[in-house]
């Protein structure tokens, strides 16, 4: 017995936005190697340097889990970007603090990132750009926020956006 193939109904989200994100993150992350990061080190980086923060904080806003943080913080600190420091705030607490050599990583960062971007929604009709941009940010921000449970857990691979 041969069984024909459902005709689906509805484009294929979970593919377009799942590739396209793939490539753009290959994309990001061959830019960032002119100045030997990483787009995740560039997204620790760059939120570190908006107002001081502990490596949980960092880890959090970053989409990171604990060990991947810890990694990425002693890489940065062996780098001469980023270093541990007590809280202003805080004594307990310590903070990922921005290097003036990881400022200057960011400041060249952004205009990588900007660039990737840039080339990407350049590949779109100008009218359609906007559309794409706010299409995409109201569902991350609403019906696509926030992961549902699941028997099996997801494997994340994406980075959060800086």
């Amino acid at each position: 017995m041969t069984m024909s193939v459902p005709t689906r109904s509805v484009a294929d989200l979970s593919f377009l936005l799942t590739h396209t994100g793939h490539v753009l993150q290959t994309r990001m992350t061959a830019a960032f190697a002119d100045l030997g990061i990483t787009p995740r080190d560039y997204c620790v980086l760059f939120h570190a340097l908006e107002q001081e923060r502990t490596q949980i904080e960092l880890a959090q806003i970053s989409d990171l889990d604990k060990t991947t943080m810890v990694v990425t913080v002693d890489e940065l600190e062996k780098a001469g970007f980023a270093e541990r420091r007590p809280s202003s705030v805080d004594r307990r607490a310590r903070i990922i603090a921005v290097t003036e050599a990881g400022e200057q990583v960011v400041a060249e960062g952004a205009k990588i990132a900007d660039r990737v971007h840039r080339e990407a929604l350049e590949a779109l009709p100008k009218t359609q750009r906007e559309v794409l941009v706010a299409s995409l940010t109201r569902l991350a921000d609403d019906h696509l926020a926030t992961p549902v449970e699941c028997e099996r857990p997801v494997r994340r691979t994406r980075q959060r956006r800086s």
